[in-house]
């Protein structure tokens, strides 16, 4: 079955062994796994990298049942699989699989990018730096010497606290309903901590990393907290502003962001890695939000 672009909306492990090997040889395979995965915007984004270097690639969707993802990736990998992207409920299950972790997949207990190479299965987190490069290259805002407010003490939060950390910020607060999650989140990486519902009005930056907006809801943060924000961030995306993006333009933050901008960021780390090629980011956010837009 493929969706109104033309792409698979998702094959079987099966499928993908039986594309690595043709007449011709082997060729290089790269996929997304996930349960679900027929919304992933995956393909459309890899295949938008490779037209940027003229590389031809089979990137493609790959339904994963619950309890089989561990033997689909090592199936995947052992019949001659080269990369990986994990997406939910599988990135803790991808961090115990691999060989090998990058210091930001151990910081972040999750790892959304796997890679063979040299006989060992390496795993990477690369949500943080998504994150940190949209903000700093999409949105030409540094994050060095602001104060951050993180909402969420989840795994979202888990995965960009030491990317954001790295630029050096003011202060890094986090907020969570949880408050037992937050304080000890706070304490594995050595910043401040703070109950969702006694933030106060001195951050420049707050980044939801919460499933509100997922489930439309509205976050219990103060207007004066929104609106004291230089930049209001949401790691979710729509084709309209999110409910959280909306209750920051209500309470007067002019730059808001949601997460379109992260997930093509992250995207481009994944394939930096496995291709040795940066790719142009700008073109690929506006490209894909266009296709939101009339979709």
């Amino acid at each position: 079955m493929y969706d109104k672009d033309g792409f698979l909306l998702f094959v079987s492990v099966g499928w993908i062994i039986g594309t690595i090997f043709t007449h011709e040889g082997r060729r290089k395979v790269f996929v997304v796994f996930g349960n679900p995965i027929a919304h992933s915007r995956s393909p459309q984004i890899h295949q938008a990298f490779a037209a940027q270097e003229r590389r031809k690639l089979i990137y493609e969707r790959c339904l994963v049942p619950f309890d089989e993802f561990a033997k689909t990736a090592r199936d995947f990998f052992v019949t001659g699989g080269i990369g990986a992207n994990v997406t939910v409920p599988f990135k803790h299950e991808a961090f115990e699989l691999a060989d090998i972790l990058t210091a930001r997949a151990q910081a972040a207990k999750a790892v959304n990018t796997l890679f063979w190479r040299d006989g060992h299965l390496l795993g990477d987190n690369t949500d943080g730096i998504g994150l940190v490069r949209a903000i700093e290259e999409l949105m030409s805002f540094s994050l060095h010497d602001k104060h951050i407010l993180l909402l969420g003490a989840g795994g979202a939060a888990c995965g960009v606290i030491q990317p954001l950390l790295q630029q050096q910020p003011a202060s890094l607060t986090i907020a969570n309903r949880s408050v037992d999650k937050a304080q000890a989140l706070a304490q594995a990486h050595q910043v401040n901590w703070c109950k969702l519902n006694q933030i106060e009005p001195h951050y420049d930056v707050i980044i939801n990393a919460t499933s509100g907006s997922l489930h439309g809801q509205e976050l219990p943060v103060p207007s004066a907290v929104l609106a004291r924000a230089q930049l209001v961030f949401d790691m979710m995306y729509a084709r309209k502003l999110t409910p959280f993006l909306l209750q920051a333009q209500a309470a007067g933050c002019s730059q808001l962001a949601d997460g379109l901008g992260m997930l093509v960021a992250q995207a481009a780390a994944s394939y930096e890695l496995w291709h040795g090629f940066r790719p142009d980011i700008r073109s690929v956010t506006s490209q894909i939000r266009v296709e939101m837009e009339q979709a």
